[in-house]
């Protein structure tokens, strides 16, 4: 089946966007990458796009027409007081909040760093919802990005996980949503935001409906395998402000014609260098390059690799670059232990050090310390999980081979510490929000040595 999503043809204010979808085993994309940009005056909003997808099939042809509006940029500017800031006074507090930021040469400067969100002005709807999360003030990431964001300007972020990212992303796209023209049935969702595994997505997916709850005609769609494709179809086509998936059950999607691209004007790339590492990378392209042309672009990544400069600097247009901390460097409050041990020996040692950590617990009346173990295949994954419960501690198995009513419930237990060892496959090696995790052990060698959220890890 080969396929092609839908994209503008032309920068003017009506333009033809085609799908086409042939039922054969070759693939053939017959569209360039669009001229990528979204300043605030090209943005025309009286005008509407026409949309006209095709299906191609043996027995001949069908088509449709539909109106599509064109995206509005809306107009944001922060508080008079923000306004007043001098270079000086902008240059302090980054330095306070250790965010590091540099624009190419040509940009304008990027917006100032905010440290309230009434600074920030936005809708009222969703400063009630913020005070419903009893968030006081922005995070380091959220300072800075969010006004990067809520500008217009195409985004590069690095950040640590649980810097408070998803939220830096959320609140500016739900306000960009806002301001376009209504959802219509058949619709394609005005956001998008792409995630690598279903667990993150399904957190990101959270977060938006909590940062929206208050609007009562928002919706959002979480798009992601391991799931009937068939269950997601009706509220695909109903049409929703947002979508949040994996890059592989939105290409289904958008081959079998459940949702569409022509109206997203704000797209999120999440952990994308997670993606790339999973094989993502065609998929991501595939939407990359098929979307309208007047777009802006968010992408979050904890690792600068060569892969991720060549993303930026195909589909991005002049992004600010924010950095928080040190990117690819682990926080300062972890400790790393190596330890040498023979292939053969290794689930027996790691055995008697979780052993030993179970009667050190009981000893001191404390409860076991949530530990991560992670291994390289799911075959690996479920023998040691085994091996574990039969020494009598509660451990289960997490790997993409377990269908997603039981990786949801090994998720929700380990939080809830009614279990207290994860055995996991790098599907569980980033962007997971679990609290309380004392030891991550990696039984296997990691390809890449990046430790971000934990206290102790053991090797």
């Amino acid at each position: 089946m080969s396929y092609i999503p839908p994209h503008l043809r032309n920068s003017s204010s009506t333009a033809t966007i085609t799908t086409s979808i042939a039922h054969s085993v070759s693939s053939t994309y017959t569209n360039d990458h669009p001229n990528l940009s979204h300043s605030s005056s090209d943005f025309n909003t009286s005008s509407s796009t026409t949309f006209t997808p095709h299906s191609r099939r043996s027995s001949g042809t069908f088509s449709r027409t539909i109106s599509v509006p064109q995206p509005v940029s809306p107009k944001w500017t922060p508080s008079d007081r923000v306004l007043r800031f001098n270079d000086d006074q902008i240059e302090e507090i980054r330095s306070r909040l250790n965010i590091d930021v540099s624009v190419a040469s040509g940009s304008p400067p990027a917006p100032a760093a905010i440290e309230s969100f009434e600074d920030m002005c936005l809708h009222q709807s969703i400063m009630k919802d913020i005070a419903c999360h009893e968030y006081t003030r922005p995070t380091s990431i959220q300072a800075q990005a969010m006004t990067v964001a809520l500008s217009g300007r195409d985004l590069l972020g690095c950040a640590e996980t649980g810097s408070g990212k998803t939220a830096a992303f959320t609140i500016p796209m739900i306000q960009h949503c806002l301001a376009q023209p209504p959802v219509q049935r058949g619709d394609g969702p005005l956001a998008l935001v792409l995630a690598p595994t279903r667990e993150l997505a399904q957190q990101i997916e959270k977060e938006v409906k909590g940062f929206s709850r208050s609007l009562e005609s928002f919706r959002t769609a979480i798009v992601v395998g391991g799931t009937n494709i068939a269950d997601q179809k009706p509220e695909l086509r109903a049409g929703v402000d947002v979508i949040v998936a994996t890059p592989g059950r939105l290409i289904d999607h958008l081959q079998q014609g459940n949702t569409f691209l022509s109206r997203i004007s704000f797209i999120v790339l999440d952990e994308a260098d997670r993606m790339l590492d999973m094989g993502f990378e065609p998929q991501i392209r595939e939407v990359m390059r098929n979307l309208p042309e007047k777009h802006q672009t968010l992408l979050f990544s904890a690792t600068m690799p060569v892969e991720i400069e060549t993303l930026t600097q195909e589909y991005l247009t002049s992004p600010v670059q924010v950095k928080v901390g040190k990117v690819s460097s682990p926080t300062a409050n972890v400790s790393q232990i190596l330890t040498k041990v023979s292939e053969s020996e290794k689930i027996d040692y790691l055995l008697a050090l979780l052993v030993a950590d179970d009667s050190h617990a009981k000893r001191s009346n404390q409860p076991f310390p949530l530990t991560i173990v992670f291994v390289e295949t799911k075959t690996r994954c479920n023998e040691v999980a085994e091996a574990l419960v039969a020494q009598g501690l509660q451990a289960v198995a997490f790997h993409g081979g377990r269908s997603q009513s039981e990786r949801e419930a090994a998720l929700r237990n380990f939080r809830s510490s009614s279990t207290s060892i994860l055995v996991a496959t790098d599907v569980a090696s980033r962007g997971l929000d679990v609290t309380g995790v004392a030891h991550v052990i990696n039984l296997d060698l990691p390809k890449v040595f990046l430790v971000e959220t934990f206290l102790t890890t053991y090797c």
